[in-house]
């Protein structure tokens, strides 16, 4: 026994070596830093961190830590907000002629993720609007389908085609029905030169088939036709034939515009039956386009109507005039933009954006957070998209805007050539379309001279 210990060699151990762990992979896949984030809906407006993964929003909070980015991207003094909606384009390009825009350039290039088009499309022709609008823009497209069968062709050049005997209220119900992901409600219109032909016909036939398919109608007001040859229609006629047939959730467009027929009457007071549309649900969208008149938007916003959503309008008879041989030659090429001098607008015409109107918004009075909340959670609201688009809340696509906020003095215009000094200045950077990042680059964002 004893010969047997003697001969046991004892052997020290070394300690085993305990097995490293893998780092924990990052959480998100990109992180906005530091940015003044503005959520209307969700309440929210402060500084936070804004971490996206897999395409969609995954978490806002006050900080994220460095290690839980894969990526990450310091939005400090910048104003982060869900990504913008434009409720009123003309993206038919070509088919529309002069008048259709290109949708990216209009959309994700001018810092918009989302741009609906009025009218463009026909009840005979959606399905050329999905295949070749909607399906190759990086831009989020939704349409208000026209209300009649010619659409927008060629930009509404041809009066006589937007009768009643050009509607058919069978063809625009099943253009919806067959369409529900894409359109979201009917382009009508009652207007001055309209009516001189045909009364509010066409709008109570767009009303037959947005009540049958439960989507809203979207009014453009104000005079857009000449008045049929050997009439003279009094324009203040037109509202109060208008606003009874008009439900909640349905849209009046153009309220500060230089035209007569619409918000102000003649005698340069808001009508008084505009005030009883608000009252009941009727909303209104500013659709600024090519006539836009400050005087007009002074005596709204003094009224106490403001605007539920912003429509920026912008189409190709805002860039070049019919007459320079654009009306049915083409559409705006950015190759012929430039920015050589921001106080002369591109074609002699105004050249804008989105976020040029929500200048003018600021500049007239109104506050940042509800400038944001017209382009975001209203606009969802508006297209019945609430929770889906115009939010940053977890789980939704990561469609974001972020845009630079500038402090200085700058002069901006508007279609009768009235000048409105604007302290400050949001410019688009760059959006994120399902988490993808496109930089603010189009030719439209020119910048406003400055005062």
């Amino acid at each position: 026994m004893l010969l047997l210990m003697k001969r046991t060699k004892i052997v020290k151990r070394r300690p085993r070596a305990r097995p490293t762990s893998p780092a924990p992979a990052p959480r998100f896949d990109l992180v906005l830093r530091g940015g003044r984030v503005i959520d209307p809906s969700q309440s929210l407006d402060g500084v936070h961190d804004v971490g996206i993964r897999d395409g969609k929003i995954a978490a806002v909070l006050p900080a994220i830590e460095k290690r839980d980015g894969r990526e990450s991207l310091d939005v400090r003094d910048r104003l982060v907000v869900p990504g913008l909606i434009d409720t009123h384009a003309h993206v038919y390009q070509h088919v529309t002629g002069a008048f259709g825009m290109n949708p990216d350039l209009v959309g994700i290039r001018s810092g918009v993720t989302t741009v609906v088009d009025q009218g463009g499309a026909s009840p005979l022709t959606i399905q050329g609007f999905r295949k070749f609008i909607v399906e190759p823009a990086v831009t989020r497209v939704f349409s208000f389908v026209s209300n009649y069968l010619v659409g927008g062709l060629v930009g509404h050049r041809y009066t006589e085609l937007y009768g009643p005997h050009g509607v058919n209220v069978r063809e625009t119900i099943a253009a919806i029905e067959g369409n529900r992901d894409l359109v979201k409600g009917i382009k009508a219109h009652a207007e001055v030169g309209g009516y001189s032909r045909w009364g509010i016909e066409t709008l109570k036939l767009a009303k037959e088939a947005s009540r049958a398919t439960n989507v809203p109608v979207y009014v453009h007001l104000g005079r857009l036709w000449r008045e049929a040859d050997g009439t003279r229609i009094d324009p203040d006629v037109v509202v109060p034939e208008m606003v009874p047939l008009l439900d909640p959730g349905d849209i009046i467009a153009h309220p500060f515009t230089k035209n007569t027929g619409a918000f102000v009457s003649r005698e340069g007071q808001v009508h008084p039956m505009l005030f009883e549309a608000v009252e009941k649900g009727v909303r209104v969208d500013i659709g600024r386009g090519g006539h836009l008149s400050f005087a007009a938007a002074r005596s709204v916003l003094d009224a106490g109507i403001v605007p539920f959503t912003v429509g920026a309008d912008v189409h190709g008879y805002t860039i070049r005039r019919p007459g320079d041989g654009s009306w049915d030659g083409g559409y705006f090429d950015e190759r012929g933009a430039t920015r050589r001098d921001p106080a002369r607008p591109i074609g002699g015409a105004s050249v804008f954006s989105l976020v040029q109107v929500m200048n003018e918004l600021l500049a007239l009075g109104l506050a940042l957070p509800h400038v944001i909340r017209m382009v975001t959670a209203n606009a969802a609201m508006m297209l019945g998209l609430e929770g889906e688009i115009g939010t940053l809340a977890p789980g939704v696509a990561a469609d974001v805007t972020v845009l630079a906020r500038d402090v200085g003095s700058w002069s901006l215009e508007d279609s009768v050539g009235v000048q409105l000094t604007a302290t400050e200045r949001l410019r688009p950077e760059f959006a994120l379309k399902a988490g993808r990042l496109h930089r603010a680059d189009s030719p439209l964002l020119f910048e406003s001279a400055a005062a």
